[in-house]
């Protein structure tokens, strides 16, 4: 997680080109375009039920998608294996923060690193060092088992977790979900930590205020289709994202 700034600052990582994912006749995504570059974070906003989880899964690989996905450059075939796309540097942190509580903070980060492991990379240890130097706390609570820590210190885990396999994509869906508002501007201080790395950052959140404040871009993602999108300073300024998603009731969700 070395600090290049000027290294390929404006490379692809992912372009998506009408995506369309249905369940049987159902369209949950339709006509979803979407591009993402190297030390970017991106932003999906949007009502429960608009599809933003099935567009992370779709792009995953979990969920068969019709359109075109590229990939680090790489035009990807409708059936994506989840391993290779983990092995290619994409990596996911569900918004159950699916953790294994009967190991430790420590067991879980290394499981984390296990595909790289698994490849002949033995660089565990330091990545796990990178990781404490984000999140101290989980330094802190090395050999505390995962199911004994706080709903913010699971989320730290899950987003270690997923930064031991190095990836060039990270993918965090809704990462400020049940969390306290102290624990949000933590955990988003680090992902734009994060970015500065170089790692390209799709954030879906329902929490529009506190997305919009440290993505570079944003979508609106409305019934299954993109309805806005732009730079997140202006979608910010925009009188209908401001009547949805950050009107007066919401001012106080985050801390500015």
């Amino acid at each position: 997680m070395s600090k290049h700034p000027h290294l390929h600052e404006h490379e692809h990582i992912l372009d998506v080109k009408n995506l369309r994912v249905s369940y049987g006749k159902v369209e949950a995504l339709h006509q979803v375009n979407l591009s993402i570059r190297r030390g970017q974070i991106v932003t999906v906003i949007g009502p429960n039920g608009a599809g933003k989880t099935t567009l992370l899964a779709s792009l995953m690989g979990l969920l068969r998608a019709d359109g075109e996905i590229v990939y680090m450059g790489q035009a990807q075939g409708g059936q994506r294996e989840v391993e290779t796309l983990v092995r290619q540097g994409m990596t996911l942190v569900p918004e159950k923060r699916e953790l294994f509580a009967e190991m430790s903070v420590e067991d879980n980060l290394l499981l984390g690193a296990f595909d790289r492991y698994r490849s002949g990379h033995r660089d565990q240890m330091e990545t796990m060092d990178e990781v404490f130097e984000l999140f101290p706390r989980l330094e802190q609570r090395r050999i505390q088992l995962a199911g004994t820590l706080s709903g913010g210190e699971r989320q730290m885990l899950a987003m270690g977790r997923a930064l031991m396999a190095k990836p060039k994509l990270l993918m965090l869906d809704e990462p400020s979900l049940g969390l306290a508002p102290m624990i949000i501007k933590e955990i988003f201080r680090i992902i734009v930590e994060l970015k500065h790395t170089g790692v390209a950052i799709l954030l879906v959140e329902q929490n529009a205020r506190a997305a919009l404040q440290i993505a570079d871009y944003g979508y609106v993602l409305e019934s299954g289709e993109v309805s806005l999108a732009g730079p997140s300073v202006e979608l910010a300024a925009d009188p209908r994202v401001i009547e949805a998603y950050l009107g007066l009731g919401q001012r106080h969700a985050t801390p500015e």
